[in-house]
């Protein structure tokens, strides 16, 4: 019985080591069935990320409620928009497409669609319509304030530099609508309530090219009977666009942090300071850890 036992432990060993070098072997053939904690975790974040993106940014647009119509042209021809000069930035850029043609020389009469691909160019359209259209938010208030040194002094009219002539020679100084005292003061009141993560200021101080953007696009609203509701959702869809690594981080915190899909968040509250502006993007953006390559932030330029 001794001399039998003595076989016991060297046989085990060997069935173990056969059994390892299957099992090496087995996954060796099937390299999924080996997983990387760190790789699946980085990968369910990927998966996560492309599922907020597409929701924050639809890569097939989101349609607006309003009609462009000829307003490229009409800020064309009182000289708003050179249209020689703004042809030319994106004919440098290879990207002028019959699109943005249309846009600015031809008539629009179906629903514009904001895109990735041209979000920046209808940002510049509207910024064009909101600095040069009449209006008293432009004319009082915040932007006429001497404290800041007059309202050429901005990055929203002196930016604009492919104007004909200075861009304070336009600013507030054409009528493409006449809103009603009733629109009017709808625009007041959504425009005091939408902020930017690139400043602190409301659309009603519209000191920087995405605030005068966005108050053009609420004066075109509010022209064309869009009610509040719609307002505020289409709002936050263009924000979103022009500022996409922003609402991909705050979609994120409200996902995690909340339990809040972006398709149910309320567009009023997101648009807010306590999300949209500067210092409440940057306190959402510290409760949340995403990839380097996910910044907020945006420029004032065209």
């Amino acid at each position: 019985m001794e001399k039998k036992n003595n076989y016991t432990l060297p046989i085990a060993i060997l069935i173990s080591g056969i059994m390892i070098s299957i099992t090496l072997l087995f996954n060796s053939r099937n390299p999924s069935k080996i997983i990387n904690p760190e790789i699946e975790k980085d990968e369910r974040l990927q998966n996560k990320i492309s599922i907020i993106n597409e929701a924050v940014t639809p890569s097939s647009g989101v349609i607006l409620p309003v009609s462009w119509n000829d307003l490229g042209a009409k800020l064309a021809s009182v000289g708003v928009i050179d249209t020689d000069r703004f042809k030319a930035i994106y004919d440098q850029r290879g990207v002028f497409t019959s699109e943005y043609n249309n846009l600015l020389f031809g008539k629009n009469h179906g629903k514009l669609k904001i895109t990735n691909e041209n979000a920046g160019y209808l940002l510049n359209l509207f910024w064009a319509l909101g600095l040069a259209n009449k209006n008293p938010i432009l004319d009082s208030d915040e932007m006429m304030d001497k404290t800041y040194g007059g309202a050429g002094n901005f990055a929203s009219t002196g930016g604009w530099t492919i104007a004909k002539g200075p861009a304070m020679d336009h600013y507030s100084r054409h009528t493409f609508f006449v809103l009603t005292e009733e629109q009017q003061s709808l625009v007041e009141k959504i425009s005091k309530g939408i902020y930017r993560p690139c400043c602190n200021n409301s659309t009603h101080f519209p000191d920087c090219n995405h605030g005068m953007a966005m108050l053009g696009l609420l004066e075109l609203m509010a022209s064309q009977g869009i009610g509040e509701e719609d307002m505020w959702k289409t709002a936050l869809a263009v924000n979103s666009y022009w500022f996409p690594d922003s609402y991909m981080t705050i979609a994120t915190y409200m996902d995690n942090n909340k339990g809040i899909k972006w398709k149910d968040v309320d567009s009023k509250e997101i648009l807010g300071s306590d999300y949209s502006s500067k210092s409440g993007y940057t306190r959402i953006a510290s409760q949340i850890t995403l990839p380097d390559s996910i910044q907020g932030g945006g420029g004032c330029s065209v």
